[in-house]
């Protein structure tokens, strides 16, 4: 039941027509490059599309005849480096971004506040913290899943992991869609909400946990070349503001991972169906 329309986020004229035929009365705006270690490596790629395909989308929706709620994807990559009095991280903890990837969402954020108001748009922004679950690439509890059944499928002899003592906050992506939705219906202009679990888990924890769902042994080894250049050590959200709306988490840490480790595992069938 969708209609998709492609268009490059910096294509400004397409972007403008996109917005003008569609009307929209809810524009949920995810279009990223996030991933901060790639933000290292291009930087200008991270701000072009993060910073400037903003600006794209907010002047499509201004230049447009209508008045839609704009929702937009910040990031708890904003609070960076916080010391433990600052814990759990308010929506009014300083800003401290520890990657071009975290500075590129600092913008993007303020950008998308000046046009609520300048303009009176109805912008209701969002910071989400590390959001999990089938299908989702490119994060450490994906990684950590892929490499546990390419060693169960005997592809791979160990898995190559990263920084193992840094905590974050895990929402499951069925709870985020949830507390994106009710932002839409309830989040007044001009706000800034995080969207987290408000429960710290280190990163080891991940790791030990797909491990005993395997079925077979993993050696595990530490490689220097995955741990970034800056990396927080610890990003535990607040989420009292959301939580005022009626919001909660509703799926489990194990259950979040447990999925996320059968989906490439069903992955992992199809490819070896497919290539027989």
């Amino acid at each position: 039941r969708l209609t998709v329309l492609p268009c490059d986020i910096l294509d400004r004229r397409r972007m403008k027509e996109i917005v003008a035929e569609v009307k929209p009365d809810v524009v949920v705006h995810l279009a990223a490059q996030a991933l901060p270690a790639l933000s290292w490596r291009n930087a200008q790629t991270t701000f072009e599309v993060n910073i400037s395909g903003t600006l794209c989308l907010l002047e499509a929706i201004r230049a447009a005849d209508g008045d839609p709620v704009v929702e937009i994807a910040c990031s708890s990559a904003e609070y960076g480096f916080t010391s433990e009095r600052e814990l759990p991280i308010r929506e009014t903890t300083e800003l401290r971004p520890a990657s071009p990837y975290g500075v590129s969402k600092v913008a993007a954020d303020l950008l998308s506040r000046l046009y609520w108001q300048s303009y009176g748009m109805k912008v209701v922004r969002m910071r989400p913290f590390l959001v999990i679950g089938p299908r989702k690439v490119g994060d450490v509890c994906s990684d950590f899943a892929k490499g546990v059944v390419a060693v169960e499928n005997g592809q791979s002899d160990r898995l190559m992991v990263g920084n193992l003592a840094a905590v974050r906050d895990f929402v499951d992506v069925r709870d985020a869609v949830r507390a994106f939705w009710l932002l839409v219906e309830k989040g007044p202009p001009g706000e800034i909400y995080n969207v987290c679990s408000g429960v710290g888990h280190r990163v080891r924890e991940v790791l030990d946990v797909l491990i005993s769902m395997a079925n077979r042994p993993v050696p595990v080894e530490q490689d220097p070349a995955r741990v970034r250049l800056s990396d927080e050590p610890v990003l535990v959200g607040d989420n009292s503001k959301l939580h005022a709306l009626g919001w909660e988490p509703q799926v489990a840490f194990e259950k979040s991972l447990a999925d996320v480790l059968a989906y490439w595992r069903r992955a992992a069938a199809a490819e070896a169906t497919t290539s027989r």
